[in-house]
């Protein structure tokens, strides 16, 4: 009988089980660390706002016992202090950096992406400058060139015989904080246009249009979301502003609510915290105000969609002469609007004096960097804004994510509350910020306040919150861009949300996290408001100090400090480009 022959088969192993994870009081360990992040973020941005709500409805200061709530703050507010006139210089210098901003901005996005311009590349890469910049250091460098003795101001009155522009004034800080603020609505601006079909602007040609009308009536129509969201976004940066202000308005008694609420309380010898707690409670219902308005006007954005599954290329239009023009308009506000005061205000700090009536050339010299130098607390100052910029940006960019994955790759209940959360600082102007925490930390029990005000961590708070909203919003677009497939492989190979985020999604999100990183450190390099009333003598940062040697006519000292921000700013910008070169994800 023949021998049977059986097929021998490695014997199967069983499936390796599941990873169990333990549970806390009966809670899964993410949903711990959901709440955890949730509950972060409330005392975060609660902190300042509770303490600025309690004030100004108190009758004496919040950290003395035996207030008694009343609304005579308010009464007094309107009555004694003149805000009335503050109230409107604010509503005109708002309004004019809004009109200003987009009448640059606008139509400079429409010709850099939608025509074929001449050094099209240099010009988008230009219009960004003032971006880096704050616009403590750019209204510095304008009344170098502009002021009533500036090199600029001074050529002209030689020629014409007067200046035709008065730079202390509301119009004169309009411009310069429209040129400041027209980097962030070209951006919008530009990404809108760089997204759009062509296949409008390809019908319009069809019938006929020229490209000036296609333009107008086609491209700059579908522009109202970007619009509406910039103008509201800078309408409200400069409601709380305080550096042109200060610098412009306060030497001929021009007050808006910024400059207000800082001679008012850190300038005045014995400060009215119940005014102080009215005026910033007015400020921040404002911009709460029209942040609604802004989510109001786009509630029928739809209407505005032109991408589509067969969406084309966008083609640029040919404007033949008139593109000349639109060089020579982007031109002016590169050179004169940030390329020369920043020049100047860089020029300034090499040199003793530095005015028309004397060639600057024969008063060379490095006195003002040795003196910044020289002196422990600028050299303190400046370590200091490195310090708070480079652990703030890891901490904010790290919050950020964990707020990001929350509200966009969770099943937490209250992940739109999340996302609310860390939006919510945009609509909370910098020197409230600095005003509530300083509330805040003097309301603390058992003195731990006194142990963090005066201090870089109170610093970093302040700053942090600020940049919270920029780091979410430069993460979130890279988190919805990975499939869903991944968290869903991940969780049936066991894994739960944490080990999730910490091993999948967290690596593929490095790239986002890195060009987070630079975003946040940039803007809270340039972040000075909160610390004017958060910082003490230990604590000052570059901005703060900059003010203090301006205030004392120390005009050299403080182009350098200015240079010295400017130069760190573009090292980190230069050397973060080059390692993210290639990294189209970040």
């Amino acid at each position: 009988m023949p021998e049977t022959l059986t097929e021998t088969r490695p014997p199967v192993e069983p499936p390796l089980p599941a990873p169990r994870y333990r549970r806390l009081l009966g809670a899964r360990r993410e949903l711990w660390a959901q709440y955890a992040v949730l509950a972060f973020l409330a005392v975060l941005v609660l902190a300042p706002v509770v303490p600025t709500l309690i004030q100004s409805v108190l009758d004496r200061p919040l950290y003395e016992a035996g207030g008694i709530f009343t609304p005579d703050n308010y009464v007094r507010l309107f009555t004694e202090a003149g805000f009335g006139k503050v109230v409107l210089n604010t509503a005109l210098f708002a309004v004019g950096t809004t009109v200003l901003t987009l009448l640059i901005a606008v139509p400079m996005a429409v010709l850099v992406v939608r025509t074929k311009l001449p050094f099209g590349r240099v010009f988008a890469g230009a219009m960004q400058w003032p971006f880096f910049i704050s616009s403590l250091i750019l209204g510095f460098g304008w009344i170098t060139l502009y002021g009533p003795a500036g090199f600029v101001s001074t050529a002209v009155r030689d020629w014409l015989g007067f200046v035709p522009w008065n730079l202390y004034s509301i119009p004169g800080m309009a411009i310069t904080e429209a040129v400041a603020l027209a980097p962030i609505a070209y951006v919008f601006c530009a990404n809108a246009l760089r997204k759009s079909d062509a296949s409008l602007e390809s019908a319009a040609q069809v019938c006929g249009a020229r490209p000036l009308r296609v333009l107008f009536t086609v491209v700059v129509p579908m522009l109202r979301p970007p619009m509406v969201y910039s103008s509201i976004l800078v309408f409200s940066m400069s409601v709380e502003t305080l550096s042109v202000p200060l610098l412009y308005g306060q030497p001929v008694g021009i007050s808006v609510f910024s400059t207000f609420l800082y001679t008012n309380g850190l300038q005045s010898i014995d400060p009215d915290y119940g005014v102080l707690g009215a005026a910033s409670t007015l400020i921040l219902l404002v911009t709460v105000g029209l942040v609604a308005v802004q989510a109001k006007l786009l509630k029928n954005a739809q209407r505005f969609v032109s991408v589509r599954g067969k969406a084309t290329r966008p083609r640029r239009l040919e404007l033949g002469r008139l593109k000349w023009i639109g060089v020579a308009a982007i031109s002016v506000y590169v050179v004169f609007g940030a390329l020369l005061p920043i020049g100047g205000l860089v020029f300034r700090s090499f040199t003793k004096v530095f005015t028309p009536l004397q060639n600057p050339f024969q008063t060379l010299t490095t006195a003002n960097y040795d003196r910044v130098f020289g002196f422990a607390a600028y050299v303190q100052s400046i370590w200091n804004s490195l310090l708070v910029a480079g652990i703030g940006a890891l901490v904010v960019s790290f919050l950020a994510v964990l707020a990001v994955l929350v509200s966009k790759r969770s099943t937490f209940r209250h992940r739109k509350l999340v996302e609310y959360l860390a939006l919510a600082p945009q609509a909370i102007p910098g020197i409230i910020i600095g005003i509530g925490l300083f509330w805040a930390f003097a309301y603390l029990p058992f003195g731990l306040g006194g142990l963090v005000q005066g201090t870089l961590v109170a610093l970093i708070i302040g700053f942090g919150l600020r940049a919270l909203p920029s780091g979410f919003g430069s993460i979130a677009p890279s988190v919805l861009q990975l499939g869903q497939e991944l968290d869903n492989a991940a969780r049936v190979s066991g894994a739960d949300w944490v080990r999730t985020f910490t091993s999948v999604l967290g690596r593929l999100l490095t790239p986002a996290f890195a060009g987070a990183v630079i975003l946040t450190f940039v803007t809270m390099l340039k972040e000075y408001s909160p610390a004017i009333f958060l910082a003490s003598a230990d604590s000052n940062i570059i901005g703060t100090t900059m003010l203090e040697l301006w205030v004392q006519g120390n005009t050299g000292s403080v182009a350098a400090l200015a240079t010295v921000q400017i130069a760190i700013t573009a090292a980190f910008v230069g050397l973060a480009g080059l390692l993210m070169k290639g990294r189209t994800d970040a």
